[in-house]
């Protein structure tokens, strides 16, 4: 494979329409949002559907979903100990380790792992960590977004015995609409320790530019998320032509003049505003 010898930013648009583009588990499943109502996707989220698509994809994956799982290891210190052997008990072995992993798990070279798990009959394992060359900010939305709590009913009764009846009051929360920004880049010195590669960044814009096939839920069905503009920047050096925070900023999106509450991607502008020396791909 190619090594990476270009530093790499990237920035996506992402629409949701009536969906719970991010639940807070600690909210009572609310989309999340910062105190400035404006909306937000963790990183860990999109992290989770990269991999997922990655798995679609037929690459082999760490850190796999109990709805995604491909290989019957039921948790990651048993894909580790199966595919790896033990957790290192010297320092000495954590390179080849690291080495082993990186060339198995592709989202591994990619966002990075830390291997803690012990052996039952080992007290003595290293903590094994590794640093991702492709990190990615928390996606936050352009403009505040409203979310909607909507009474739902459960017409069964869930075990038989239950002489209560069936009709039991819910919720669910959903935002009407918000379009959210994800930034992100890919470190070539960090890249150049795991050995991701060329081709493994193509396989990342892919999977960027697909973020929502085959993700559908009863909280985000078919549709309802869609990537609506996504730019990709490949520098001329390794370190870099600019700062990625000044790459992010040169695409904005704001509401078209006369828009107040925005329900549609159709509603905003993108403004691109050229840096010199640094071209864009606009993927879509």
């Amino acid at each position: 494979m190619k090594p990476l010898n270009n530093k790499i930013d990237f920035v996506l648009f992402v629409t949701a329409t009536h969906c719970n583009p991010n639940g807070d588990p600690l909210n009572g499943n609310r989309p999340r949002v910062d105190t400035s109502s404006k909306g937000e996707i963790s990183d860990v989220c999109v992290k989770r559907k990269i991999r997922n698509r990655m798995i679609d994809m037929g690459c082999e994956v760490f850190v796999q979903s109990d709805d995604k799982n491909v290989d019957g290891y039921r948790s990651l210190s048993e894909r580790a100990e199966k595919t790896l052997g033990k957790s290192p008990a010297k320092k000495t072995d954590v390179e080849t380790y690291v080495k082993k992993a990186c060339e198995k798990w592709l989202d591994v070279r990619a966002f990075g792992q830390v291997f803690a798990f012990k052996s039952e009959d080992d007290n003595n394992g290293v903590s094994v960590p590794v640093r991702g060359p492709v990190t990615i900010c928390t996606a936050v939305s352009v403009d505040p977004v409203e979310v909607t709590t909507m009474q739902i009913v459960k017409s069964v009764n869930g075990k038989p015995a239950e002489k209560k009846s069936s009709d039991t009051i819910g919720s669910k929360h959903y935002v009407p609409f918000g379009l959210y920004k994800i930034c992100g880049s890919i470190n070539v010195q960090l890249a150049e320790k795991t050995g991701f590669s060329e081709e493994d960044a193509e396989i990342v814009k892919q999977c960027l530019r697909t973020l929502f096939e085959n993700d559908a839920s009863s909280a985000r069905p078919d549709g309802s998320m869609e990537v609506v503009a996504m730019y990709w920047w490949k520098h001329d050096s390794k370190l870099g032509k600019y700062n990625s925070a000044v790459v992010h900023r040169s695409i904005k999106a704001t509401k078209k003049e006369g828009v107040v509450v925005p329900t549609s991607f159709d509603d905003y502008v993108i403004t691109e505003q050229p840096l010199d020396g640094l071209d864009f791909e606009k993927v879509i």
